[in-house]
């Protein structure tokens, strides 16, 4: 809105003396012992609050060093590998199970979980003016911009959005699970037909499907999806519910929240944070990075010219120049990352589907052989894949567009932020405000005739 305005030269003079006058020295966060990223020298991070939401193992501390072990999420106490294996065992969707275990703290029994079900199907239609004014007569090039207005906007439509009692929240968080997939569903068909100039779909939400189903149902032309590719959604949807309180997200909703404000723009905030690259955007880099694999190997079944090009990519020389694997590694899963090892196997069940074998065994070697190369070439570290190598390539092999991928996040991860958002009301206690040391030498304030 301001280009024209301000000229370039202006803003390149402003940068300039900007980064003259305020500039912070590396050096001063040593000296001041700063934990940059709330993060200890070991790489743990500081402990800042407690929680009975979720717990991610992934180390032992044993007489003060990291040592490696295998992964483990629990949520509410109970590891989501039994529940997943629970699901599947019984051939039944998960993801409306692990809501209501995350949003009320324990598992429910059959008829409690057909209730919650039927509850989550009413609240899914949402008003048809909100559909039109706030969505449709107001699209966004950008899903995720479009969900934090969507989600900012339900305020305007609560008749008690202030009210901060544990029963309001419990109301606004089965609002905003259930109807958050519906606002993705439709901001991307807007965004379809407005900006990419394509034909408007819209289907309403089906209450006899799940969110997984209705998610499928909703975004495609024709409304329909097969079993395995139901099951393989809920699935990423189950494993990206939670990841405990000290996530870059979780903790912003944990942030705004102590402050004492409204459910809305808590988790406005955390869609806000979700949205940044470095957190919601990691499987998208591992799609370009293995779009680049592909584009300058030869044979991607080699496992030859697959560890040599793991290697260059390393060594800064291919796709981005960061020296990253993308998928690979985790701030706390050492051995390896339990999302990643059950989202792998559907992987490769939908990839055998869908003809996908090929590019499936590319994604499996660079898991197993980036450990081995990467302490050849950076030295020694426990290394595994995180669930992002694996849940872009899902995504993909679901149809799902690029621009959903983090969107899908969100929709997983609502229910994990309003049970962090009631945790942190209820029994934090406190505005959270950590300290920054000011290293900007005292001055003495200048006339302006003698500027």
């Amino acid at each position: 809105m301001t280009k024209g305005i301000v000229s370039d030269s202006d803003l390149a003079r402003y940068s300039g003396i900007l980064q003259e006058n305020a500039a912070i020295s590396p050096a001063h966060y040593d000296n001041y012992k700063v934990k940059r990223g709330l993060r200890n020298s070991d790489g743990t991070g500081v402990l800042a609050g407690l929680t009975t939401i979720g717990n991610v193992h992934g180390y032992i501390l044993s007489e003060d060093e990291k040592v490696a072990d295998e992964g483990r999420l629990r949520y509410r106490g109970i590891n989501i590998k039994y529940i997943v294996e629970a699901c599947q065992r019984e051939q039944r969707f998960g993801y409306e199970e692990v809501c209501y275990l995350i949003l009320l703290g324990k598992l429910p029994n059959a008829a409690e979980l057909a209730e919650f079900k039927a509850l989550l199907a009413k609240l899914r239609h949402m008003p048809y003016d909100f559909r039109e004014d706030i969505i449709m007569r107001c699209p966004s090039p950008n899903v995720m911009n479009k969900l934090a207005r969507a989600v900012l906007s339900m305020y305007s439509y609560d008749d008690d959005p202030d009210n901060t009692s544990m029963e309001n929240m419990i109301r606004q968080s089965l609002l905003l699970i259930a109807r958050v997939p519906t606002m993705v569903a439709y901001a991307y068909q807007s965004k379809q037909h407005f900006f990419d100039r394509k034909s408007l779909h819209i289907h309403l939400p089906q209450d006899e499907l799940g969110t997984a189903e209705n998610f499928l149902h909703m975004i495609r032309p024709d409304g329909q999806f097969t079993q395995l590719e139901a099951e393989t959604l809920d699935l990423a949807l189950m494993l990206h519910a939670e990841h405990g309180g000290g996530n870059n997200s979780a903790f912003t909703t944990r942030v705004v929240s102590s402050t004492g404000s409204d459910t809305y723009s808590a988790i406005a905030a955390a869609i806000g944070s979700l949205k940044g690259p470095r957190h919601g955007g990691a499987n998208q880099k591992v799609m370009g990075m293995v779009d680049d694999f592909k584009a300058h190997i030869e044979d991607i079944t080699s496992a030859d010219q697959v560890a040599d090009y793991i290697e260059k990519t390393l060594r800064k020389q291919t796709y981005d120049g960061s020296g990253l694997i993308y998928g690979m590694g985790h701030a706390i899963y050492t051995k390896s990352d339990p999302r990643a090892v059950m989202l792998r196997a559907k992987a490769e069940e939908l990839a055998k589907s869908t003809g996908n074998e090929e590019e499936f065994g590319l994604y499996k070697m660079i898991e197993d052989l980036t450990p081995e190369i990467f302490a050849r070439v950076r030295g020694s570290k426990v290394m595994c894949a995180n669930v992002d190598l694996y849940s872009g390539f899902v995504y993909k092999m679901l149809g799902i567009p690029a621009e959903l991928y983090t969107p899908m996040f969100a929709i997983a991860r609502m229910v994990g932020w309003c049970a962090h958002r009631i945790e942190e009301v209820q029994y934090g206690g406190r505005i959270i405000r950590p300290a920054y040391k000011c290293v900007k030498p005292r001055q003495d304030y200048v006339p302006m005739d003698e500027r």
